[in-house]
């Protein structure tokens, strides 16, 4: 009898370990709303896929979701939805790969979106961001230093307990050897995603994100790129963005929103409509017409104290280098006047791409500055801050340049006339290296 017990007791961890060998990545906190969620993760092959759920209050009472068939065409990836949800509570979840349960080394949680309107204060929270992440992989790097490092700050940002995770482009970066294949497409999603440092921010964070370049396809690429709806679908099938463009197929662009409490982000695509930069004909632009409407009749209708704007290249820095929107000025003047000309409050823009982190602001007369602030890079090779602070951007904010591997935070918090937003900034071991408070009267 003895045996046999312990041969059992040998057959379950035996089990239970060939399951968690299925799991690739995640799992991944997506969007939460009130009475639905999604939680994303990889297989490593086909298999059957389900998340049990509870309330932290009421641990006994378990549902669980629909199981889901991971398939090849999709690289195995599952957006597993969860309802109905309670509004307001903290949820645990468990994983379940061909029906046994993966147990991981950390904390597998999320808070469903509460119901606080005409009862209550808007509720404080947290958004961490950040941008340019790059995961070295030396048999497809270019020779020479690894140009990603410090994967250590992705469990920086997790101790930091944020309610959203915000990735703000260039999260992953296909290579040569990438965009030109689904497969390589997929596999350089699968390689960044895969890394043991992001799990536990992945697991217990909402995790919503935009695309730039690297993304997208190759360095500095546009509408023009003959991959981009290879590169759109994998970008589909690695997020769990609420949506993704407002055609009826939702097949152009990538661009969306998302709010929580008071705050709404506005997540724009700076790519899938972008015309290339050589072109010496036609009308020079990076959002498009659509995705401006789209964007400006969002911000309009939006009850939402805080409006944040979300983009890869940076907005108010006034050089026209690199893919900064001062390239598309035009473009970026209808933009600012639309916003100026609807009286629209509480916009401020964040952005990324450029390797270096720091605050823009724009002065303008009768009514609040706009402020751009660029958070970059998370893990990829960064500026030095002597070269950088060249660059003669006139609205830089004096004290807020930085060119190291960093990540930032918005903190919502207060009441009324003290309600605020800060600005803080960390270098990878989550010490702070600079803040700026804003308060919602500022931005009136």
């Amino acid at each position: 009898m003895k045996n046999i017990f312990i041969t059992l007791i040998v057959l379950v961890t035996v089990n239970g370990f060939c399951q968690k060998n299925l799991l690739q990545s995640g799992p991944m906190v997506g969007y939460c709303e009130m009475t639905e969620a999604v939680i994303w993760a990889q297989t490593t092959q086909k298999a059957d896929i389900r998340v049990d759920y509870y309330t932290k209050e009421t641990p006994t009472a378990v549902f669980s979701s629909k199981t889901y068939q991971s398939s090849e065409n999709n690289h195995f990836t599952n957006h597993i939805v969860l309802t109905p949800l309670q509004e307001g509570k903290e949820y645990h979840y468990d994983l379940f790969i061909n029906n046994q349960k993966i147990v991981l080394p950390y904390d597998t949680s999320f808070s469903s979106k509460k119901l606080w309107q005409w009862r209550e204060k808007a509720p404080d929270f947290t958004i961490a961001l950040g941008s340019c992440s790059y995961i070295s992989e030396a048999a497809l790097d270019r020779p020479g230093k690894p140009y990603g490092s410090n994967y250590s700050i992705f469990e920086s940002i997790a101790k930091k307990n944020p309610d959203i995770m915000l990735w703000g482009g260039d999260n992953v970066y296909l290579r040569e050897a990438d965009w030109d294949s689904k497969s390589g497409i997929y596999h350089r999603y699968t390689h960044t995603r895969s890394i043991k440092e992001m799990q536990p921010l992945l697991a217990s964070t909402q995790n919503i994100a935009i695309w730039d370049d690297h993304d997208f396809g190759p360095d500095d690429s546009d509408r023009g790129f003959y991959n981009k709806y290879t590169t759109q679908q994998a970008f589909k099938d690695f997020w769990a963005n609420k949506f993704y463009g407002m055609d009826s197929n939702q097949k152009e662009g990538v661009f969306s929103s998302y709010n929580w409490s008071d705050a709404e982000v506005f997540l724009l695509d700076n790519r899938f409509f972008k015309s290339p930069n050589k072109r010496l004909t036609g009308d020079k632009i990076m959002l498009g017409k659509t995705q401006i409407q789209w964007l400006i009749d969002a911000l309009v209708s939006s009850k939402a104290s805080f409006k944040i704007i979300v983009i890869g290249g940076q907005v108010l820095n006034t050089e026209a280098v690199f893919e900064n929107y001062e390239n598309y000025k035009t473009e970026k003047e209808i933009l600012l006047k639309e916003i100026l000309e609807n009286k629209i409050k509480g916009v401020a823009f964040i952005s990324g791409d450029r390797h270096f982190s720091e605050l823009s602001e724009l002065k303008r007369a009768n009514t609040y500055s706009l402020y751009d602030w660029t958070v970059s890079p998370l893990t990829s090779g960064h500026g030095v801050v002597e070269k950088i602070s060249k660059e003669p951007n006139a609205n830089r904010v004096p004290g807020s340049l930085f060119g190291q591997h960093v990540f930032g935070t918005l903190s919502f918090t207060g009441e009324k006339e003290s309600r605020q937003m800060k600005l803080s900034l960390f270098d990878k071991d989550g010490n702070e290296l600079w803040n700026k408070i804003l308060l919602q009267s500022e931005l009136e």
